[in-house]
């Protein structure tokens, strides 16, 4: 019984690895996936092909593969079996669709048994291919017959799409140019929409069509690093740039399209905090894409965080639109379109659905339609402008006609009134002239008893000051009287003000002659150094802790020098310690000390001061 279960397993491992037959029947391809191919994964690398032509190595046939299954630390060794009884006149190659991995080592059967070393992939230059065409193509070597075995060593960075066609020439070059026609046309669609929108930047100077100029443009090139295009054509001697050339691009096609996006929705002033918070998504991005490329360019090989400002930008054209914006119905449309685009190829890397053509080119056709739904939003929205433009130009002529009509209606209602007013004037006008005559003769009246008036004032004027003048100086201002001329604190500030800068204000730190008012009152601030001077500095009542209006009763009190006060009679009549008293009398006789005509100039002032104050 172990024998037969022994001997069935064989029989089934033997059918799962037959060899496999080219195709008849008039049918010129035939593509074998990883599950059916049979496979030896090396995960530490060490398998040489000694080892896998001794047999010293068990290939499998993973039928449950899937693409999350894929370890970029193994390497993958490929047996393909061939019967090539029917290879007939026409030629033959064997292909690897994804232009993307990085080594592929092809061990190629000869006519002697030997086998010869192939090295491909993109991590060498473009030109070590076998054909110049953007995947990998081996060709068989015709005058082979019968069962032939080629091995294959696959390494890959990133996720490997290991898929081997075997297809004649007719079948490689139909479909090859079939594709490369295709790529023209998506190409030149892309070529058409960035010179088209770059025109209208030029014409109408509007920011948001250079925008999406650099969005399209980093599209192709994104595409193009997608397609192998690029590598073919635009860097195929630079490898190394090639393997972080699709980040750098993804990067850029991200970017733009947030920075486009918010540019067209007005999301500052319609979304105010989806505007800070997609300014914040954009410098976190530049952030990994700038730590990427400098420090770990395994980063970026995490394309799956795209979906992330994608579904950020795509929510913001929802609220938007839902807020009554009408453009954005198109741009939500669009990025949906593109979205849904990053979705499926997100949900083909992780296996949630399954490899086909639509699902492999879902991208490229979702940024088709995306570009085409982006540059109709951009028509829509100008259309939309011009269409709010027209209605408002026709509201505008509507509510000039109206404005017309009602300045007419006004202005023959002016007349009207101004006919009447003009009436009433003429007649206020003559009881005026009237009026005026009495007034003349009244003003005259009134001038010459002015006149009688004025010098019977300055008569008096004079002699009050002649009085006043002599009571000073004669020391007969009680303290009642003296605080009829200095009441407050004001009037002495005011005096002191007109004493200390009567000649012109000049800073005693910089003898600068501008000033500005300064924070005290009467002080006053230099503009050149800002030194802040107040009224009282440089005088004898500068830092007194009592009020200063008994201050300058005190220094008139000491000008007088006939004054017959002790010190305790004018501490109690200014309510003052009497060494309060003492200490100022002795400031003021030490400041006439230092300048002998002090007093005169200060009891001159006073002088002058309460004439003012009669006068």
């Amino acid at each position: 019984m172990k024998t037969l279960s022994l001997s069935l397993f064989l029989l089934m491992a033997l059918s799962m690895l037959q060899a496999k037959e080219l195709p008849s029947n008039g049918n010129d391809e035939v593509i074998f996936p990883i599950t059916e191919l049979q496979i030896y994964a090396d995960e530490r690398g060490f398998v040489n092909f000694s080892d896998v032509l001794n047999g010293e190595v068990e290939f499998v046939i993973l039928e449950d593969f899937q693409p999350k299954d894929y370890s970029v630390d193994s390497y993958y060794w490929i047996r393909f079996p061939l019967h090539l009884n029917n290879i007939e006149s026409k030629q033959w190659l064997i292909e690897f669709y994804d232009q993307t991995i990085d080594v592929i080592e092809a061990y190629i059967p000869t006519l002697d048994g030997s086998y010869k070393k192939i090295t491909m992939g993109d991590h060498y230059p473009f030109y070590q291919k076998s054909f110049d065409h953007k995947n990998f193509e081996i060709q068989i070597d015709p005058k082979l017959h019968g069962e032939t075995v080629y091995y294959f060593r696959v390494k890959s960075h990133t996720y490997a799409d290991i898929r081997i066609a075997v297809r004649s020439i007719n079948r490689f070059i139909e479909y090859s140019l079939f594709e490369y026609f295709l790529y023209g046309l998506f190409y030149g669609m892309i070529f058409i929409i960035i010179l088209y929108n770059l025109l209208m930047f030029i014409a109408i100077r509007e920011v948001k069509y250079l925008y999406y100029t650099f969005y399209i443009f980093s599209v192709g090139l994104y595409a193009t690093c997608v397609d192998g295009i690029a590598y073919q054509y635009l860097w195929p001697n630079s490898p190394q740039w090639n393997q972080i050339a699709h980040g750098v691009f993804l990067f850029s096609l991200i970017f733009w399209a947030m920075v486009f996006g918010h540019r067209f929705l007005n999301v500052k002033n319609s979304a105010p905090r989806l505007h800070k918070a997609i300014w914040a998504v954009i410098f976190a991005r530049v952030l990994l894409f700038i730590y990427a490329i400098v420090f770990d360019n395994s980063l970026f090989e995490y394309r799956n965080i795209e979906i992330l400002p994608l579904s950020l930008i795509f929510y913001t054209g929802v609220y938007v639109l839902v807020r009554g914006y009408r453009p954005a119905r198109f741009f939500v449309m669009a990025y949906g379109l593109l979205f849904l685009g990053f979705l499926i190829k997100a949900l083909l890397n992780i296996s949630v659905i399954p490899f086909s053509i639509v699902s492999y080119y879902s991208l490229h056709i979702c940024f088709l339609m995306e570009m085409l739904f982006l540059s109709y939003a951009l028509s829509d929205r100008v259309r939309i402008l011009k269409s709010n433009r027209d209605r408002a130009m026709q509201r505008i002529i509507l509510q000039h006609k109206e404005n017309v009509k009602l300045k007419d209606k006004v202005n023959r209602e002016l007349e009207r009134l101004v006919d009447k007013r003009t009436t009433e004037i003429q007649e206020k006008n003559i009881m005026l002239e009237e009026a005026n005559q009495k007034l003349n003769q009244q003003t005259a009246e009134i001038s010459k008893i002015n006149s009688i008036l004025d010098l019977d004032n300055w008569k008096l004027k004079n002699n009050i000051k002649e009085i006043l003048q002599d009571r000073l100086i004669n020391k007969n201002l009680t303290l009642e009287e003296f605080n009829k001329i200095f009441p407050d604190e004001v009037s002495c500030f005011r005096f002191l003000d007109r004493l200390k800068w009567e000649n012109g204000y000049s800073c005693s730190k910089c003898a600068n002659t501008k000033y500005n008012d300064g924070q005290q009152k009467y002080s006053r601030r230099c503009t050149r150094c800002g030194y802040d001077e107040s009224v009282t500095s440089n005088t004898v009542f500068h830092k007194i802790k009592f009020p200063i209006e008994k201050a300058f009763y005190i220094l008139y009190l000491t000008n007088n020098r006939q004054n017959k006060y002790t010190l305790d009679e004018l501490s109690e009549m200014l309510s003052l310690r009497r060494n309060t008293v003492w200490n100022f009398k002795k400031k003021i006789e030490q400041a006439f000390s230092d300048k002998e005509d002090s007093h005169l100039i200060i009891t001159d002032l006073f002088s002058y001061h309460i004439n003012k104050k009669v006068s």
